[in-house]
């Protein structure tokens, strides 16, 4: 079982950056995919990010080379630096666990965290 918790989300201008965080109980944590999803009002949970056991990352087209995922698997955290902000990132996002990370599915999620990016 893994618990997850997020923070750091927030009201941010377009361009600016902003840093998230995921806190992760359990001592199994380093086994896991761990990914960033995000969803927006009327639209689909998407996968933003996603990072392996091993470290590998792999990135949704629409972020790039703008955000950028991490883990610090001796505090049990996620991170998501998200920079070069722009209006159509504003959606909450979730810390996820799980094998099927990489096929968007999750067998963990947190409970959110809204980040909303103004104009």
């Amino acid at each position: 079982q893994v618990q997850l918790a997020e923070s750091g989300g927030g009201l941010v201008q377009a361009g600016g950056s902003l840093r998230l965080s995921c806190a992760a109980s359990g001592r199994t944590f380093s086994r896991y995919n761990m990914g960033w999803f995000r969803q927006a009002p009327g639209k689909q949970r998407e996968l933003v990010a996603a990072i392996n056991s091993g470290g590998s990352t792999n990135y949704a087209d629409s972020v790039k080379g703008r955000f950028t995922i991490s883990r610090d698997n001796a505090k049990n955290a996620l991170y998501l630096q998200m920079n070069s902000l722009k209006p159509e990132d504003t959606a909450v996002y979730y810390c996820a666990a799980g094998s099927g990370i990489y096929s968007g599915r999750y067998d963990y999620r947190g409970q959110g965290t809204q980040v909303t990016v103004s104009s």
